[in-house]
C-alpha cells in the first residue's frame, strides 16, 4: 500500500513537512536520547551544508493516485478516462541531477528505437481525476493477478472538508491502472479514515473504515468486500476502532479488533457480527491455529508506568475460555512458532525475556542480557529455525549487540557487536530474500563511522561489502568498500527506498549506497545492483531513484527522484541493471509520489503516480500506467536460461565452492542477455546437494566466543566448568559441549566434528548423578563369601537405600515448591553468570525469542520490545 499527502501550499513538496530536530547537526551526542540528533551523519563527519540538503529535500511519503483525461476531452461521469497517448519524437531521460556524487562510474545507456517508442506510446495510459480535491491519497492492490487497484482520496479532517463541500472518493481499476471508475456511490460517499482507512486481507477481501465522530455515535462504521471492491457491505459496529482490524493468518473470516475503551472484539463471519472477548486489553496477536494472545490490565485502566503489571492471557477456543500465561509482563509478540514476552519481575529491576515454542503451555527465561529502562530488546528477523535479536547497550550509545538463537530459540550467541540502532530506534537490518542465508546491516565502529556488513550464513560471520567493480575510490581513501543506506538514511530523507530483493528474482539486489571508507552524507547516494546475492556489486544509476522489480527479475524499472523538479521519464533494464533505456511517459510532467506495481513481481505493468498543481491551489492526481508486456513479447524458452551455482563467488576450495549452510544450490535462472518474458507461470527451480561440514558451519555455543584471530571457539573466562545444567519441565538436561553448535538450518554432513560432541543426561531437577558402578575387570573378581561380610553388605546397602530415598523425597518436595512458586518451568544454569568485561557488573545472560518480519506484533516494547 502506498500513500501520500501533497502540500498544496508549495508545489514542490509532497509531504506534510520536513523537520530538523537539532540546532547543531555536528554536535556530539548529548546526555539524553530524545534531546539530540540521530548520530549517523554527525559521526560520519557531515559538514554544515548537509542541513540545507535536508531542508530542501522532498519528504516523499510514497504514492499518489488517480487520473485525468486530456484537457478539453469528454469524460463519462464517475470514470477516469484513459487515453492512448499520441506518438512523439523519441526523448531521453529528464535532466539528470548535477549535484556532486561519489566516485564516478560508467552507466550504460541504450537509446530506444523508433519501433520500441511507438509500442510504448501505444500502451501507455494516462488518467486523472477531474474535480478531485482530496488532500490525502491511498493506493492499494487487491488480490493476486486480479489487476484491481483501489484508490482512496480523502481528508484528515472530515468536518472541515464537509464545510468546504469536499468528500472522500473511492476509485477502482480492473485493468492494472490503465483506467479508473469512481465508485464512491458504493460506500454512500462516506468519509473514510485517513489513518487505517483501507485494509486489504487475504484473497480479494477489503475493509474500509469510516471516519465519523465518536460523540453521539454508539459505534463505528465499516464497509466490507469479498470481491475486490466490486461490491461493498455496510456494517454498523458496536464499538469504535482504536487501530486497524486484524485478519487471521489463514481464515479471512476471522477478525479481531481493539476498541478505544480497551475492549477486545471478535468476528467469525468477516465483520457481520461481533462479540466482546475481554475488557482492559492493551495488545493482542494471533498465534498458531486459532490461539489468540492478549495482554490486559488487572483492575485499573492501563497507564504508561503500569506497563510492567500486565497479564498475558490466551484463548484457544475463540473467546469461550481463557488461561493466564504469565503476570507482570511489559509487552509481548508472536513470530513464526514463538511466543515471546518481556517481564518486569520487580519494578526496580531490569526486564528479562521469556519465550515459548508451544503456544504458551510452557516457557523459559531467555539467555540474553537483561534490559534496563534505558535499554530495549528488538526482534530483527527469524522463522521456525532461528531468531535474530538486538539488545541495546547501556547508555546512549546508538548501538547494541546482535544475537542469533539455536533452532529451539533457547541459547543465544553473539553474532555482531556494535550493531547500529539509531536515536529513532531504526535498524538497518535487512533480509536479502533473493538468496538463502544473506543478511545486510550497518554497524557503528570504534572510530565513530558507520560501515555496512553482510552475512552469507545467517549471521554466523559478517564482512564488509566488496567495492563495486566499475567504481574506483580516490587515492587518499585507505579502505574502499560499498556501504548501503538503510532505514536510518530513509528516515533522514537521504534515500527514498531501502534495499530491494524478491524471492522470485534469484540473486538480484538493488540498493542505494556510497563508495568509500564509510557511509557518507557528503555524497549523494547512487543505485547499485548485485546479481549474485551481494558478493559483487556494480554502479548502475547516478543519484537516488525509486525502483521496482517486474517479471520475476526479467525487468527492472526506476524513476529518478527529482527533489525540485517534476518528472516525466522512466528507466528500464532487461539485463539486471547493466544497461538502461529511458522513456518519457508523459508530455506534462508532474510531481512524483510513487511507483506502483502488483505485489509478487509477476506483472509487467507499472504505474507512476503523482500530482500536478492547479491554478486553484489544489493538486490534480495523475496516474500513468505503462504496459511493458507489449514491448517484451517473446516468451522465454530453455535456451534463455542457465544453471547458476549460488554462493560460488566466495572463493572457496573447489569442493567447497557454493557451500553455504551445508548445502549447494544450483538455480535455473534467466541469462542477462536474454530479452524475453518469464511470465506469470514462472517458478524458481533449484537442485540441492549437501556439503561436508567445516568450522564455518558451527557457531560458538553459549559460554564460548570466537577468538579474534582464529576461527576457534574459546571458553569465556568465567565459564570454568564445561557442564551446563538446564532445568525444564521438571527435568534437568546436563549439556556437555565442546563449545560449538551447528548453525540453524545448516544441512552439512560429515567433515568437521567438535572433539567432544554434545551429550544430554536427563534426570529429575535437583538430583545429582549417582556414581556409576565400577568397571568390571576380567583379571580380578570380588566375592562376599562369609556371613559377616554378607551382613555388613546388607546393612550398607540398606543404609544407602534409605539415604537415596530421603534425598529423592526431599528433591521432589523442593522441586514442587519451586514450581508452584514460579508457576512455570524455568531454565536454570549452574555457571552462566558471566562477568561483563567492560564494567565488571555481573549480569544474567539469557536467551530471547522469535521473529518473522511479517508477523511481528506492533507493540513489542514500544514497537521494539524495549
Amino acid at each position: 500500500m502506498l500513500m501520500t499527502r501533497p502540500n498544496t501550499s508549495h508545489p514542490h513538496l509532497t509531504s506534510a513537512r520536513c523537520v530538523i530536530t537539532c540546532a547543531s547537526v555536528g554536535a556530539r551526542l548529548g546526555p539524553r536520547r530524545s534531546d539530540r540528533c540521530s548520530p549517523l551523519w554527525d559521526l560520519v563527519g557531515a559538514d554544515m551544508w548537509w542541513r540545507f540538503v535536508l531542508l530542501g529535500g522532498l519528504c516523499v511519503h510514497v504514492l499518489g493516485a488517480e487520473s485525468r483525461g486530456k484537457p478539453g476531452s469528454e469524460q463519462d461521469p464517475g470514470r477516469g478516462q484513459g487515453r492512448t497517448r499520441p506518438r512523439r519524437d523519441p526523448g531521453g531521460a529528464a535532466g539528470a541531477s548535477q549535484l556532486s556524487h561519489g566516485p564516478p562510474f560508467a552507466s550504460c545507456r541504450l537509446p530506444l528505437t523508433p519501433a520500441e517508442h511507438k509500442v510504448l506510446d501505444d500502451n501507455t495510459h494516462e488518467t486523472g481525476f477531474n474535480g478531485d480535491d482530496g488532500s490525502y491519497v491511498i493506493l492499494t492492490w487487491v488480490g493476486d493477478g486480479t489487476g484491481v487497484i483501489l484508490v482512496l482520496s480523502t481528508f484528515s479532517a472530515p468536518i472541515d472538508s464537509f464545510l468546504d463541500g469536499g468528500s472522500s472518493r473511492l476509485y477502482r481499476s480492473t485493468d492494472y491502472g490503465k483506467s479508473f471508475h469512481d465508485i464512491s456511490q458504493r460506500i454512500n460517499h462516506t468519509f473514510i479514515k485517513e489513518e487505517f482507512g483501507v485494509s486489504v486481507g487475504p484473497g480479494s477481501s477489503v475493509i474500509l473504515t469510516a471516519d465519523i465522530p465518536v460523540v453521539d455515535n454508539p459505534g463505528g462504521i465499516i464497509f466490507t468486500s469479498v470481491d475486490a471492491g466490486a461490491t461493498f457491505k455496510f456494517i454498523q459496529l458496536p464499538f469504535h476502532l482504536a487501530q486497524p482490524i486484524t485478519y487471521h493468518f489463514l481464515n479471512p473470516d476471522y477478525l479481531v479488533a481493539l476498541s478505544i475503551d480497551g475492549s477486545l472484539w471478535l468476528s467469525l463471519d468477516f465483520g457481520a457480527r461481533w462479540t466482546k472477548v475481554y475488557d482492559g486489553v492493551h495488545s493482542y496477536s494471533w498465534g498458531a491455529g486459532i490461539n489468540l494472545f492478549f495482554s490486559c490490565i488487572r483492575v485499573d485502566p492501563v497507564e504508561e508506568d503500569e506497563r510492567g503489571d500486565l497479564l498475558l492471557k490466551k484463548t484457544s477456543d475463540l473467546g469461550k475460555t481463557f488461561a493466564t500465561i504469565h503476570e507482570d509482563i511489559y509487552s509481548f509478540g508472536y513470530i513464526g512458532a514463538f511466543l515471546f514476552f518481556s517481564v518486569m519481575e520487580d519494578p526496580r529491576t531490569p526486564r528479562v525475556m521469556y519465550f515459548s515454542s508451544d503456544q504458551g503451555e510452557t516457557f523459559s527465561r531467555a539467555l540474553l542480557p537483561s534490559a534496563s529502562t534505558e535499554q530495549f530488546y528488538s526482534i530483527l528477523d527469524g522463522d521456525e529455525d532461528m531468531l535474530f535479536m538486538h539488545v541495546d547497550n547501556p547508555g546512549d550509545t546508538y548501538f547494541g549487540t546482535m544475537y542469533t538463537s539455536d533452532d529451539r530459540g533457547i541459547l543465544f550467541s553473539k553474532s555482531l557487536e556494535r550493531h547500529l540502532f539509531d536515536g529513532q530506534r531504526k535498524s538497518d537490518f535487512t533480509n536479502i530474500t533473493s538468496l538463502r542465508g544473506v543478511y545486510l546491516t550497518n554497524k557503528l565502529d570504534l572510530d565513530g563511522r558507520i560501515r555496512s556488513v553482510i552475512s552469507f550464513n545467517r549471521g554466523g560471520t559478517w564482512r564488509q561489502l566488496n567495492k563495486p567493480e566499475n567504481v574506483n575510490c580516490e587515492d587518499q581513501v585507505k579502505k574502499c568498500n560499498l556501504h548501503i543506506h538503510g532505514e536510518h538514511s530513509r528516515n533522514n530523507r537521504l534515500v527514498p527506498m531501502l534495499a530491494l530483493s524478491e524471492p522470485t528474482a534469484v540473486g538480484l539486489v538493488i540498493a542505494h549506497g556510497t563508495v568509500g571508507d564509510s557511509l557518507s552524507s557528503s555524497q549523494h547516494p547512487d543505485v547499485f545492483v548485485s546479481s549474485d546475492g551481494g558478493y559483487n556489486w556494480r554502479g548502475t544509476l547516478r543519484g537516488p531513484h525509486h525502483y521496482s522489480i517486474l517479471d520475476s527479475g526479467g525487468l527492472i524499472v526506476a524513476v529518478e527522484v527529482q527533489r525540485d523538479r517534476q518528472v516525466k521519464t522512466i528507466k528500464f533494464s532487461t539485463d539486471e541493471g547493466q544497461c538502461w533505456k529511458s522513456y518519457n511517459f508523459t508530455e506534462q510532467p508532474f510531481f512524483f509520489a510513487g511507483l506502483a506495481s502488483e505485489p509478487g513481481t509477476k506483472a509487467m505493468n507499472v504505474s507512476v503516480w503523482g500530482f500536478r498543481p492547479e491554478d486553484d491551489g489544489q493538486p490534480m492526481w495523475v496516474a500513468v500506467t505503462i504496459d511493458f508486456q507489449s514491448l517484451i513479447t517473446r516468451e522465454c524458452n530453455d535456451q534463455d536460461y542457465e544453471e547458476w551455482l549460488a554462493h560460488a563467488a566466495q572463493g572457496a576450495e573447489p569442493d567447497r565452492t557454493g557451500c553455504v549452510l551445508g548445502m549447494k544450490e544450483t538455480y535455473r535462472r534467466l541469462k542477462k542477455q536474454s530479452v524475453c518474458r518469464n511470465g506469470r507461470g514462472f517458478e524458481v527451480s533449484k537442485k540441492q546437494s549437501s556439503c561436508l561440514c567445516t568450522r564455518e558451519d558451527y557457531l560458538c555455543d553459549y559460554g564460548y566466543y570466537r577468538h579474534v584471530n582464529t576461527s576457534e571457539c574459546v571458553r569465556q573466562p568465567s565459564a570454568a566448568n564445561k557442564t551446563l545444567e538446564i532445568c525444564l519441565n521438571g527435568e534437568e538436561d546436563e549439556l556437555l559441549t565442546a563449545g560449538y553448535r551447528k548453525v540453524p538450518s545448516n544441512r552439512c554432513e560429515g567433515g568437521f566434528t567438535p572433539q567432544q560432541a554434545m551429550q544430554t543426561v536427563i534426570r529429575p531437577c535437583g538430583v545429582k548423578p549417582s556414581p556409576g558402578p565400577p568397571e568390571k575387570s576380567t583379571s580380578s573378581v570380588t566375592h562376599f563369601d562369609t556371613p559377616r561380610e554378607r551382613l555388613v553388605l546388607i546393612l550398607v546397602c540398606t543404609g544407602a537405600g534409605l539415604i537415596v530415598l530421603i534425598a529423592i523425597v526431599s528433591a521432589v518436595l523442593v522441586v514442587r515448591r519451586v514450581m508452584y512458586r514460579h508457576r512455570c518451568p524455568e531454565y536454570r544454569f549452574s555457571n552462566l553468570r558471566i562477568q561483563e568485561d567492560n564494567n565488571g557488573v555481573t549480569l544474567d545472560h539469557e536467551s530471547g525469542t522469535s521473529s518473522n518480519g511479517t508477523a511481528c506484533h506492533q507493540d513489542s516494547d514500544d514497537d521494539l520490545l524495549v
